[in-house]
This record gives C-alpha cells, sequence and structure tokens, in this order.
C-alpha cells in the first residue's frame, strides 16, 4: 500500500516533525536531494584574463525586468572578480558537458578557456560554445548572505542551442529522463 502526497485525512504526529540540531553536513546531502541544472558564469578582469566557475546556484528571479540570481562562496579566489565585473555570462550546460563542468569546479587548472571553445559577445566577455542556453547579464546587484556572495544579474542578451540540460543530483551528474 503507498501513501499518496494528498491525504484524505490528515495525520497527526504525537511528536515534534522534524529535526533543529544538525550538521552542515546532514543538511548539505538534505539539499542534494533536490536536482539542479550547472551552469558555467564566466566573465573577463580588466587586464583581459578570463575567469569562470562552476555552479549550480541559479535561478531566475524576475521577468519584468529579467533578472536571474546566482551565489559564490565567500572564500572563491574569483571572489573579487565577479563581485567587481561589469558583465558576467551564464552558461547552461547540456547532458555532454559533464567534463567542462568539471574543468571550471577545479581550482588546480590555472587556465580553464585552455582549448575550450568560446564566443566573445558585444559586451567583451567569454561566452562558451556549446551550451544549450546563455545569458550575458549586467553585473546588477550583490549583496553577502550567509556565507556566500548573491549576485543579481540583469539579463541583456541571451542565446540559445537545442539540447538537454546537465542535472546535478546527490552529489552526482546525471541527465533528464523522459517521466513515464
Amino acid at each position: 500500500m503507498s501513501m499518496s502526497m494528498i491525504a484524505e485525512d490528515t495525520l497527526m504526529c504525537d511528536s515534534p516533525w522534524g529535526h533543529t540540531e544538525f550538521e552542515s553536513k546532514t543538511l548539505r546531502n538534505l539539499l542534494g536531494c533536490y536536482p539542479t541544472g550547472v551552469a558555467v558564469v564566466t566573465t573577463r578582469t580588466a587586464d583581459g584574463r578570463d575567469v569562470g566557475v562552476t555552479i549550480n546556484s541559479f535561478a531566475s528571479l524576475s521577468l519584468d525586468p529579467p533578472l536571474v540570481l546566482w551565489s559564490l562562496v565567500n572564500h572563491s579566489p574569483n571572489l573579487a572578480v565577479f563581485r567587481d565585473c561589469q558583465h558576467f555570462t551564464i552558461n547552461i550546460l547540456g547532458k555532454d558537458h559533464q567534463e567542462l563542468a568539471m574543468r571550471f569546479a577545479n581550482p588546480r587548472i590555472e587556465n580553464k578557456f585552455e582549448d575550450v571553445a568560446i564566443h566573445i559577445t558585444p559586451e567583451g566577455i567569454p561566452a562558451l560554445h556549446g551550451a544549450i542556453a546563455t545569458l550575458v547579464c549586467e553585473n546588477h546587484k550583490q549583496d553577502h548572505i550567509g556565507d556566500h556572495l548573491l549576485m543579481v544579474g540583469h539579463v541583456r542578451r541571451i542565446g540559445s542551442e537545442t539540447g538537454k540540460p546537465l542535472v546535478f543530483h546527490s552529489g552526482a551528474f546525471t541527465a533528464l529522463h523522459e517521466a513515464r
């Protein structure tokens, strides 16, 4: 017998529900139950160096005006670059881009753009060739919240290619599958 998410009768518990004390690792594992898309955010420094990081903290914020958000951990070596840039691109990766996601997530790789096909946008920043969606954003607003810098981007230019997204779930990359 399976229990539906919609019950005819409300179940009542005699004890308090849930846990109020937990470790960060427990919370992180719990949050991993929520699948997310994978993207690489890119920009260019004032001296012409391309910078990019893999994220899964991306969301739509507003359609009017067109705003998106993402976050970067406060101890990232790229924090000042993204905080101070005028524009950045959010490159949503396709299901075949796991190696690219790993490359931009690896802090030991000095030149993440080596042998990576890019377009230079009219704003002068790199966009990854082959991303299934690319949003060129003006750096609109930031705020330090918790242990991250929350970045809000005003979408100024978009591009897309056909493909299925790369998904991150329970600590591993996966792809979407058709529902039965």
